[in-house]
C-alpha cells in the first residue's frame, strides 16, 4: 500500500469519524449499495458502517459508503403496479411532446423533443 493509500487507512475512525479504508482495501463483510444490489440485497435502513476513499489529483477524494452485508435485507420484489408505472414512464420519455410520435429510444432531454421537431429545416434536405 502506497503513501497515498496509507493516508486513507483509518479502521478505528479517529481521523474521519467512521472507519475508512483505501479504495479496494475494504475488509470482507462490507459492500457498497451497488455491490449489495448485485447480490440481491439493499441496505434496509442501516447506517453507513464504513467508507472507502480514492485519492485524485488536485481534487477531493472519491468517497464510497459501505454497508454491512449481514444486516442487509433482500430487495423488495416488483409488483404489477410498479411494472405498469415504469412502463408508462418509459413510454412518456420515448414520446415526442411536439409531434406525438413514439420512438424506440428516449428523446434527448437537452432538446425536449425529437430531433426532427427540433431541427425541421435540416430534416427536409
Amino acid at each position: 500500500m502506497g503513501r497515498a493509500y496509507a493516508k486513507y487507512f483509518d479502521p478505528t475512525g479517529t481521523r474521519y469519524g467512521i472507519p475508512t479504508y483505501p479504495w479496494k482495501y475494504a475488509p470482507d463483510g462490507y459492500a457498497t449499495r451497488r455491490d449489495l444490489r448485485k447480490i440481491g440485497l439493499r441496505p434496509g435502513g442501516q447506517p453507513v458502517a464504513a467508507q472507502i476513499m480514492l485519492p485524485r489529483y488536485r481534487r477531493p477524494p472519491l468517497v464510497g459508503y459501505l454497508y454491512r452485508i449481514d444486516l442487509a435485507k433482500p430487495v423488495r420484489p416488483m409488483t404489477s403496479r410498479k411494472w405498469g408505472a415504469l412502463a408508462l414512464a418509459m413510454l412518456t420519455r420515448r414520446t415526442c411532446p411536439q409531434c406525438q410520435v413514439v420512438y424506440s429510444k428516449c428523446i434527448p432531454t437537452s432538446l425536449g423533443m425529437c430531433v426532427l421537431c427540433a431541427y425541421p429545416d435540416q430534416a427536409a434536405s
